[in-house]
């Protein structure tokens, strides 16, 4: 098994366990699921009666989303009230410019590209593709996204988004392809 760790913060972000989806030469996109964790389920062999049919959710179970909880990444926002952390695009694009992402976030994964030895073909077909995916699909969708950084919640990390696929249902991560190193495990 491959660990996908932040190239800057040495986070694990994903693994490929997962169906890893490239996107622009930039990005990879994960389908994710909702799980449900918490409360014990113990199965006596006895069938619940009409008047205890299934309500949802067992008491102190909740659902979660399988790689935001598999990975320990942290919702950048207040997670009880929904907030998110950039509420309008132009709050986003202002914190991007002090910290996380582009151009500061991808400013050090040049750096650790050109580290590594990759060279200007590489750097410039990255930095291309994830304009490209800002502009196309990122920037017009902005109020969909929900931010995630990983689990030291490192300021100069990675921001994961999450939004959900044209059905509505099923939940999906975005993650800065060259901005992830390999750890076999």
């Amino acid at each position: 098994m491959i660990i996908y760790k932040d190239i800057v913060t040495g986070d694990e972000i994903i693994s490929d366990t997962y169906n890893l989806i490239e996107k622009e030469d930039a990005v990879y996109e994960v389908d994710c699921k909702k799980v449900t964790i918490g409360a014990d389920n113990i199965d006596i062999g006895a069938n619940p009666s009409a008047e205890e049919a299934d309500e949802g959710l067992d008491e102190g179970s909740k659902q979660v989303i399988d790689v935001v909880h598999g990975f320990r990444l942290n919702f950048l926002g207040d997670e009880a009230s929904g907030t998110r952390a950039f509420g309008t695009l132009k709050d986003y694009q202002s914190q991007l410019k002090n910290s996380f992402l582009i151009p500061a976030y991808m400013k050090k994964v040049v750096t650790k590209l050109k580290e590594n030895g990759a060279d200007e073909e590489k750097v410039k077909a990255f930095q291309t593709g994830a304009t490209n995916y800002f502009k196309d699909h990122i920037k017009p969708n902005f109020k969909d996204f929900d931010f995630y950084a990983g689990e030291s919640m490192d300021p100069d990390g990675m921001v994961v988004l999450l939004n959900y696929r044209e059905d509505g249902v099923t939940p999906y991560v975005i993650i800065w392809r060259d901005g992830l190193t390999e750890m076999k495990v």
